[in-house]
């Protein structure tokens, strides 16, 4: 019936916490790893080294080296912010093997499908998705097309198919 309850005498002793010692550690490597790893995996992504690909200014310079030379043409559509796009230009454009059979025997030309300069060659060819490479006659009649990434071993592929002789010795 006493509804008082005794009070305790305070502690001196400092209030007692839950043990975090091995918990937040682990969490703290686990999201520290995590956000490392993937700033890695973007710089990855969005890194392209230089090649050395003679690419023409633009479609209709390389159709006119391509009208002088009798070379077909190479359209290598992307975009800046096509990830696969990155990746082909990486394995594929950087790569000396590709470079030579290119400039041996084609006149190649990149076309961002953003510009609003491309957005008739773009129409012209029926690009709606990216990266995608054409390959034309020096007047503009598609000999060979590719939608979607590829290796370097499909691109000589592709390229052999086309002109045995761009690739041979290679």
């Amino acid at each position: 019936m006493n509804d008082i309850q005794p009070q305790l005498p305070p502690s001196t002793e400092p209030a007692s916490r839950p043990a975090r010692g091995k918990v937040f550690p682990f969490w703290r490597w686990f999201w520290l790893s995590f956000l490392v790893v993937s700033l890695v995996y973007v710089w990855y992504c969005f890194y392209v080294p230089s090649n050395r690909v003679a690419w023409a200014a633009n479609y209709s310079s390389a159709q006119q080296n391509a009208t002088q030379s009798g070379k077909p043409i190479i359209l290598y559509f992307t975009g800046k912010w096509c990830v696969p796009c990155r990746i082909m230009k990486r394995e594929v454009w950087a790569d000396e093997q590709v470079t030579a059979a290119v400039n041996a025997a084609f006149i190649p030309v990149t076309i961002d499908v953003d510009d609003p300069d491309a957005a008739e060659t773009v129409n012209r060819y029926g690009v709606g998705a990216t990266p995608n490479t054409i390959i034309t006659d020096p007047q503009g009649n598609v000999l060979l097309h590719r939608q979607g990434g590829m290796g370097k071993a499909d691109f000589l592929e592709m390229l052999g198919k086309l002109k045995p002789s761009a690739t041979n010795g290679l």
